[in-house]
């Protein structure tokens, strides 16, 4: 039996919808990231991005574990001196509930071209309104 490398152009990518509705943050995170590298697929190629397209609504509603609402901070820095600043998890759950798993399924990935082509395929929204209808993509219970 032979080895199969799949290439780039032999890939057939599926579209899915998942609803994050009471769901975990990490352990969504971690299977849409999945998803999205194509690890699912007995045709994974680790140097090929063979994953689907993922469609993630109502990203508002996720859940987190503990007391993460209060004690995860996101910082970054605006570049000018004194420009540090931090957004706790509720805050940013509040004004930018996709961020949140952007962010979270984005530290799951490569960190090269590979991983970049990835995040390409996530799209992720607040509320469960998306514009995807016409790519009928089909509901992923997770």
């Amino acid at each position: 039996m032979k080895t199969v490398s799949v290439r780039s152009e032999d890939v057939r990518r599926d579209w899915y919808l998942i609803d994050a509705t009471d769901q975990v943050l990490g352990r969504l995170a971690t299977q849409v990231a999945e998803r999205l590298r194509g690890k699912h697929k007995p045709e994974y190629t680790p140097h090929v991005d063979t994953g689907d397209y993922i469609v993630v609504i109502n990203a508002e509603r996720i859940r987190v574990t503990g007391n993460k609402l209060a004690q995860k901070k996101r910082y970054w820095h605006t570049g000018f001196p004194g420009g540090i600043k931090e957004l706790s998890l509720a805050e940013e759950l509040r004004k930018h509930p996709e961020r949140v798993i952007q962010k979270a399924v984005k530290g799951m990935v490569p960190r090269n071209r590979l991983g970049r082509a990835v995040l390409s395929k996530l799209r992720v929204y607040p509320g469960n309104k998306h514009p995807h209808e016409a790519q009928n993509p089909k509901l992923l219970s997770l």
